[in-house]
């Protein structure tokens, strides 16, 4: 018990003492997006519904580092794909020997071209920007993982969303609202951290902090106080 104890303490105290604001001003963008960071350089909105996939990346080796901060579509209008990419490094849009993860959730099934299921997954890229590709999920886009709640639901309009990423070189966590959603184990490749849009405008990524990530592989329990912290510090973001 007490090993459990001090291993929530330190996730509580991770969560609340050493997450810093995260500057955007300097990431960089590429793909189809328009992406314009706020005054205060911690949020960014990316405003159009574009064809080409649509990333804003940090520019920085992020292995070992967490992310946390909160997503909104502002819109009622489309039903497409927002998410994250990690292990991304400039050029990777035309770059055919990309390899990236690509965290994307959509709201609606549907068809275009290629079938787009709704939900959140988590897929490894190990090619250049392709619409049909990242829309379903096919060819350079591999899907490895789908969301424990979230697999087959989609996003809601309007509606603000907490995230929390870790990201180390063999295990990436995605937690939602303090749930966590995907544990993967693996070889990943380093590189940025990044947001991700595909045909969905409107969306607002805000509050973004970074601290270091906990271990990669966590001891047994650790798990589940490391949801139980990031979902009373999901609680504690709601009421700010």
């Amino acid at each position: 018990m007490k090993k459990l104890l001090t291993a929530f303490a330190f996730t509580i105290a991770s969560a609340c003492s050493y997450a810093t604001p995260v500057d955007l001003s300097s990431w960089s963008e590429e793909g189809g997006g328009d992406w314009t960071v706020a005054g205060d350089t911690h949020s960014v909105f990316q405003r159009v519904n574009t064809a080409l996939p649509a990333v804003f990346y940090n520019n920085t080796n992020s292995q070992g580092l967490a992310l946390s901060g909160q997503i909104t579509v502002e819109t009622t209008g489309d039903d497409d794909f927002i998410g994250f990419v990690l292990g991304y490094n400039t050029g990777d849009s035309s770059n055919a020997n990309a390899d990236y993860l690509l965290i994307d959730w959509k709201q609606n099934n549907q068809q275009v071209g290629s079938y787009g299921n709704r939900g959140l997954a988590i897929s490894r890229v190990t090619g250049e920007f392709n619409f049909s590709d990242f829309w379903g999920h096919e060819n350079v886009v591999e899907e490895l993982q789908r969301g424990a709640n979230l697999g087959d639901a989609g996003w809601v309009d309007n509606e603000t969303y907490d995230f929390d990423l870790i990201f180390n070189s063999t295990n990436v966590q995605v937690f939602v609202n303090g749930v966590l959603e995907i544990n993967i184990s693996g070889t990943f490749a380093d590189g940025s951290f990044g947001f991700y849009n595909l045909s969905q405008g409107s969306v607002r990524y805000a509050g973004i902090e970074e601290e270091i990530a906990p271990p990669a592989v966590p001891a047994p329990g650790v798990l589940l106080l490391m949801g139980l912290g990031l979902g009373i510090m999901s609680i504690v973001r709601r009421k700010a």
